[in-house]
C-alpha cells in the first residue's frame, strides 16, 4: 500500500518545490489566478518579510511516490497570543492536497507540532494572517479571486471537515456592481451633508508614506475589536505600502476629516488578479510586464477592503456619505464592480449598509479549528 510521507522544508530547492507546487496543480485550471513567484519567495523569507519577527512558520511537503501531493504551514503568531491568551492556538495555512489522505497527513504534522508548543487548538487557513487571505471557498467556483483574497477547491472543506475540524467562523464577500447600486444611499448622503460639516479628499502620492501611516493606524484602532483580528507592525505596514503603491488608485482611497481629525476612511484596490490572471506561471519576466503596462485598461474591479468610521462618529451617516463618495469617484475611474471583503458573517451593521447600497453576498469563505 502506498503511503505519504511528510517531510519539512529545509533547503532553497525545498522552498521552491512548496512554492512550485499550486502551480503545477492549477496549470490546466483556467479560473486560478496566479501568484507573482517573487512574491511568494518573499513571503516565505524572514530577511524580507517582518511576520517573522513576531512569529513562526513551519513548511511541509506531502509526498507519494516521490511526488508531490500536497503542503501546509504550520503558523504560531506571537501578536495573536498576546491579543487572545485564552484562545491558545497556533494556525495552519498555504494549504493543498490531492486527496484525504495527503490532507490527513499534512493536519497530523501540523497538530503534532502545535501541540509541542503547548497550543490546544489549531486553526485555519490562515495565510498567514487573516489580512493575508483566510478560510477555504464553500462556493462560487466559478469565479477568480480579488486581489489578497483566497482560491481553493470544492473539496477541501470535505477534506477539512473528514479530519476532525468544525466551522469556528464565516466570512462574506460581498458583490457591488454598476447596475444593482442602490439610489437610496445617495439620498442619505444628501441629507448628511446639509447638516455636517467635513471634508472627503483623496490620497496625496507626494505623501505616500504617511499617508499609508495613516491608513494602518486607522485600521489598527478602528478594526482591534473585530473577531480574531491582529494590529499591522510598523514594519509590516512599510512593507504592504510598497506591495500597494504599483497599483493602488489614490482616487479611491478616501479620507473624512471633520473638527480637524481623520474619522472616517474608504479604502479600495484596484483588483491585480485581473493582470495576474493574464501571467501565465507567475512570472513577470519577459511577457508579464505588459499587463502591467496596460493596467489602467485591463483593470475594471475594485476589492473595497475597508469603510468605515471612528466609533465617537458613528450613528451621524457619515458612512452612508462615505459609500457615496466612493461608489461615485469609483464609476467615474472606470470601475463598474467592487467585491466588499471580507466581512464577519455576525457583523450585522456592516452587513445591513453594504446590502442597503445594492450589494449582495455571492461568496463565503469558512474558517475551521480543531481541539487537539
Amino acid at each position: 500500500m502506498v503511503t505519504v510521507t511528510i517531510h519539512k522544508v529545509k533547503t532553497r530547492t525545498d522552498l521552491k518545490r512548496f512554492i512550485d507546487y499550486p502551480y503545477q496543480k492549477y496549470a490546466s485550471d483556467p479560473l486560478w489566478v496566479p501568484p507573482l513567484r517573487m512574491d511568494e519567495f518573499d513571503k516565505f523569507n524572514p530577511k524580507k518579510n517582518p511576520f517573522y519577527e513576531h512569529a513562526r512558520m513551519e513548511l511541509y511537503i506531502a509526498e507519494r511516490n516521490s511526488k508531490i501531493v500536497g503542503r501546509i504551514a504550520a503558523i504560531d503568531n506571537d501578536i495573536h497570543t498576546q491579543l487572545y491568551p485564552e484562545d491558545n492556538l497556533a494556525f495552519f495555512g498555504f494549504f493543498e492536497a490531492e486527496d484525504q489522505e495527503a490532507s490527513n497527513a499534512l493536519l497530523q504534522t501540523v497538530e503534532q507540532w502545535a501541540k509541542s508548543l503547548g497550543r490546544k487548538y489549531l486553526r485555519g487557513p490562515v495565510n498567514p494572517t487573516m489580512d493575508d487571505g483566510v478560510g477555504f471557498q464553500l462556493d462560487a467556483f466559478d469565479t477568480t479571486p480579488y486581489v489578497m483574497m483566497n482560491q481553493s477547491p470544492a473539496d477541501y472543506p470535505k477534506f477539512i471537515e473528514t479530519a476532525g475540524y468544525s466551522k469556528i467562523k464565516d466570512f462574506y464577500a460581498w458583490k457591488l456592481t454598476e447596475e444593482k447600486v442602490s439610489g437610496t444611499t445617495t439620498r442619505l448622503a444628501e441629507r448628511v451633508r446639509k447638516r455636517l460639516t467635513f471634508t472627503i479628499r483623496t490620497l496625496n502620492m507626494k505623501d505616500y508614506a504617511n499617508e499609508v501611516r495613516k491608513l494602518v493606524d486607522f485600521y489598527n484602532d478602528e478594526w482591534e475589536a473585530n473577531w480574531g483580528q491582529t494590529k499591522y507592525t510598523e514594519k509590516e505596514a512599510i512593507r504592504l505600502g510598497q506591495q500597494l503603491k504599483l497599483i493602488i488608485d489614490p482616487n479611491v482611497v478616501l479620507f473624512l476629516e471633520m473638527d480637524q481629525k481623520l474619522v472616517g476612511l474608504a479604502l479600495g484596490f484596484p483588483d491585480a488578479n485581473q493582470l495576474l490572471h493574464k501571467i501565465k506561471g507567475g512570472r513577470l519576466i519577459p511577457f508579464g510586464i505588459l499587463p502591467f503596462l496596460n493596467r489602467r485598461k485591463i483593470i475594471t474591479r475594485l476589492r473595497t477592503v475597508m469603510l468605515g468610521v471612528r466609533k465617537a462618529y458613528r450613528n451621524k451617516g457619515l458612512e452612508m456619505v462615505l459609500i457615496d463618495e466612493y461608489v461615485r469617484r469609483g464609476l467615474a475611474r472606470g470601475y463598474n464592480e467592487s467585491e466588499c471583503s471580507w466581512t464577519l458573517e455576525d457583523n450585522h451593521a456592516i452587513n445591513n449598509g453594504i446590502e442597503a447600497a445594492g450589494g449582495w453576498v455571492y461568496k463565503t469563505y469558512r474558517l475551521y479549528q480543531k481541539d487537539i
